[in-house]
């Protein structure tokens, strides 16, 4: 079971940083609610294709965990952000570029 939930702004600030010390550039395209806001996490593999990720709460330990929400084609995945902010004006965006797929949310620290 996880501890208790750091503010969103604050996890974010601790992802991009640890992107940025493996040399993965990240962005954000949607600020959300600094406190409680989810988190969408879409990893753009620079060959067209992107995944996005969001946690979910794991049933079997009550922790949460990142799971893939969608992949497929980029263009497609826009799409399904622009959707998800429009159900959820609360919901962060950061976007991930790796060509080599690498999106640090399985890092110590970072669950």
């Amino acid at each position: 079971m996880s501890g208790p939930r750091l503010a969103s702004h604050v996890w974010v600030a601790a992802y991009l940083h640890r992107l940025q010390a493996e040399g993965i550039p990240a962005y954000v395209i949607a600020r959300g609610d600094a406190t409680a806001g989810a988190v969408l996490v879409k990893l753009a593999r620079l060959d067209g294709t992107a995944q996005l990720w969001q946690r979910e709460t794991d049933l079997a330990t009550g922790g949460r965990v990142w799971q893939v929400l969608a992949d497929g084609p980029e263009r497609d995945m826009d799409a399904t952000v622009t959707r998800q902010r429009g159900f959820d004006p609360d919901l962060w965006v950061i976007e991930v570029e790796d060509a080599r797929g690498r999106h640090m949310l399985d890092a110590p620290g970072l669950d």
